[in-house]
């Protein structure tokens, strides 16, 4: 009997940076999000996402949500940081805003607050885990993952095809385009044509010429949709049957040159395809439109509130997301890596068919 007091008296006088390992019934998650500023639309959209997964993810118990305000600073963050640690939460998620992050990390670890973003890709931020140990995880891609991506795919999807890389000159164009083409050379496939272009053009026949002669039929565009699409255009036009392909700026707000139909992008899905009607249903009945960071902040909630339900007491914060675990979440099945990154590379291919970005099969 003296041992149960005993134990019961030392739990009684744990510290509040341990609560989070206690396993509880009812999950207690911090959201850091702009809620004041020029992003404030965005930190609304993470609050109301991360209301309905709380609403909906009561069955191992309540869900309860501290929300705290970054504004998308480093002040923000390490304000919203202090806050949280006051509030006692066992986990956070949210984050869009790398100054803000990393502000608020120090101070958190020292919390034991694990966190997930929803937002922030700086490959640091991950990268740097055995030097900080911060217990830091990342529901967003990371920063190089559409590279990855795109060299994964667009080699395999061209290999019996005559194809030709080009970019606009600038550290994003350059680093996409330059990463296809390394992964083309590696797999012995060599483009017929790499050039780089001078963007923001009325027309670009001189390039589509120079790509016709060269006999290119493929052509891989380190650039924006602006740039694309009047290459496309331009193709049409001259005949040539030239189809393009680039990254995901091609899903940026539609210009005064539509996109060509067949054109080719290496993209995030849009996650209102990938979750169940039934969830969506659920969600717009809240009056929640589901788009931009709604369901990530939905699943972030989802992933987190599962994790602390079944993680063993006293575990660090930073196995909290351990390698090997895979979380059912309401746009699927997500797991993490060492460093805390997705296990698995969100980006995929679309076709444009004149109206909208289609799920194209890659060999």
């Amino acid at each position: 009997m003296r041992l149960i007091f005993a134990l019961l008296a030392a739990l009684a006088c744990l510290p509040a940076e341990a609560a989070w390992a206690q396993a509880p019934e009812s999950v207690r998650l911090g959201v850091v999000a702009p809620l004041s500023g020029p992003s404030a639309i965005l930190g609304e959209q993470i609050m109301a996402g991360a209301e309905a997964a709380a609403a909906a993810n009561g069955v191992g118990g309540p869900v309860e949500l501290v929300a705290a305000d970054d504004a998308c600073t480093g002040e923000g963050g390490r304000r919203a940081a202090e806050e949280l640690v006051a509030d006692q939460v066992q986990a956070a998620i949210g984050f869009l805003c790398t100054e803000s992050i990393e502000a608020a990390m120090p101070i958190l670890d020292g919390a034991g607050i694990p966190v997930l973003t929803v937002g922030v890709r700086t490959d640091s931020l991950t990268d740097g885990k055995e030097k900080t140990g911060w217990p830091v995880f990342r529901l967003a891609p990371r920063a190089d993952a559409e590279r990855a991506a795109a060299a994964d795919i667009i080699p395999r999807l061209w290999r019996e095809n005559l194809f030709a890389i080009v970019d606009d000159g600038t550290i994003y164009g350059r680093e996409l385009a330059e990463s296809v083409r390394a992964a083309a050379e590696a797999a012995a496939l060599k483009p017929v044509f790499v050039d780089t272009f001078r963007p923001q053009m009325e027309n670009q026949i001189g390039l589509v010429g120079r790509l016709n002669r060269a006999g290119a039929t493929h052509v891989f565009v380190g650039g924006d949709r602006e740039d694309v699409a009047v290459m496309g255009r331009d193709a049409a036009e001259l005949e040539t049957g030239l189809t393009f392909a680039g990254g995901e700026n091609l899903r940026t707000a539609l210009n005064e040159v539509p996109l060509a139909p067949g054109t080719l992008m290496v993209g995030l899905p849009e996650w209102s395809a990938l979750a169940p009607p039934e969830a969506l249903s659920a969600i717009q009945a809240r009056g929640v439109v589901p788009e931009g960071y709604v369901l990530p902040a939905y699943t972030a909630v989802e992933i987190m509130a599962a994790a602390l339900r079944g993680q063993t007491p006293g575990a660090a914060p930073e196995t909290l997301l351990a390698p090997g675990r895979t979380f059912d979440t309401v746009i699927g099945a997500i797991g993490f890596d060492a460093k805390g990154d997705r296990a698995q590379n969100p980006f995929r291919l679309f076709r444009w068919d004149g109206q909208s970005f289609l799920p194209e099969p890659v060999p």
